[in-house]
């Protein structure tokens, strides 16, 4: 849970990042970001930063922001009916991300959150620069983290159902609720 206030202070963070990326949003998109710190009430450890830009009933484009030193938690997009799930495509736009799928534990410019060594258990790290970007199956666990100076990245995807997405941590709550102070 997160109060309003701190929603909106991650808001414009975020909207800010957006712009030193070279992204233009305007006024009413940058109000849309959603702020995302699923239900683990430390948003500067674990937790993202989204916009929509497009989601109909097959493709979904997002701008994801991570503040600097940001987890991502460990999660992976289950089959829906007879949707094999979400098939994904990350590219970095700005910052550094550490990439973690299933792999050889080469886990070294990054880190697992404090006391969380259970709830992160990919360790195949893959560093990530500007222009690089990474594709991911229906299913395929991941989990990401933003260097120091932070990271924004573009997501395209088959549809995205957030609400359903699964993590490996069982204290998340995918929705994030806000307080009013």
């Amino acid at each position: 849970m997160i109060t309003r206030k701190e929603q909106q202070t991650a808001q414009e963070h975020a909207a800010e990042m957006l712009k030193q990326a070279g992204i233009t949003i305007t006024e009413k998109e940058a109000a849309r970001i959603e702020v995302a710190d699923f239900g683990l009430g430390h948003l500067e450890k674990e937790g993202a930063q989204a916009l929509t830009l497009v989601q109909t009933d097959r493709i979904s484009v997002k701008v994801l922001v991570l503040f600097p030193l940001q987890t991502l938690p460990e999660h992976w997009h289950p089959p829906v009916g007879t949707d094999p799930g979400k098939e994904e495509t990350l590219r970095v736009i700005s910052g550094r991300v550490f990439f973690y799928i299933e792999g050889q534990n080469s886990l070294k410019e990054g880190f697992i959150v404090e006391g969380k060594e259970d709830c992160y258990t990919l360790r195949h790290e893959i560093i990530m620069q500007p222009a690089d970007q990474i594709l991911l199956a229906p299913g395929e666990k991941h989990w990401l983290q933003a260097g120091d100076q932070g990271a924004v990245l573009y997501s395209f995807s088959t549809i995205a159902r957030d609400a359903l997405d699964q993590f490996t941590d069982p204290h998340i709550d995918r929705i994030t609720k806000i307080m009013d102070e």
